[in-house]
């Protein structure tokens, strides 16, 4: 029987194997880096797009910051002009209150009594007079009560002169009635 010697051919094979596999790893390296290297160009691509988006979101956002905060100043400004203009009409309707308030007050003096001054602080009223008797202080009282523009007098004070002849001097205090809008009782309940 002949003998055959396999170890160099195996030698020979073991070699190929070996650079086959070193080729095959160089490939598969250069496989994987020109993947990774593509999915690296891709997500910085898409990071970069996002950032875009982002920077234009936010350039966006500080518009509509300086749009809100001059939403904001208008709204105010609003409010200011409108409790001016609520002031403004609400001197406009007690305009003619005054006159009224006067003329009513020329209605509901009776005869024998006789102010002395007269003044009034916002609402309030306040009669100084001398009266022939206190009788028609209490006249005038109740016809303060019936006005359509004077109510809730409250005598403070009646003092009788030493001499009866001149009579009692008062003080009396009222509340006087303004205008009402519809409405305007109605907010503050």
């Amino acid at each position: 029987m002949p003998r055959i010697n396999l170890l160099p051919w195996r030698a020979a094979e073991r070699k190929r194997r070996q650079q086959q596999f070193a080729v095959a790893a160089v490939a598969s390296i250069g496989v994987a880096c020109a993947v990774t290297g593509l999915l690296y160009l891709m997500v910085s691509g898409w990071i970069d797009k996002q950032n875009d988006k982002n920077q234009l979101l936010n350039t966006e956002i500080e518009q509509l910051d300086k749009q809100i905060t001059e939403i904001l100043a208008l709204d105010q400004k609003k409010q200011k002009l409108l409790a001016r203009m609520e002031i403004i009409d609400r001197l406009q309707r007690s305009r003619p209150e005054v006159v009224h308030l006067f003329d009513q007050l020329v209605r509901t003096l009776p005869d024998g009594v006789y102010l002395t001054s007269f003044k009034q602080t916002d609402r309030r009223l306040e009669f100084k007079g001398v009266a022939q008797s206190s009788t028609r202080v209490s006249v005038f009282m109740r016809n303060i009560d019936t006005s359509q523009w004077m109510k809730e007098p409250e005598l403070e004070v009646v003092e009788t002169r030493k001499d009866a002849s001149q009579g009692s001097e008062f003080t009396l205090r009222a509340s006087q009635i303004g205008v009402q809008l519809p409405g305007e009782g109605e907010s503050k309940k």
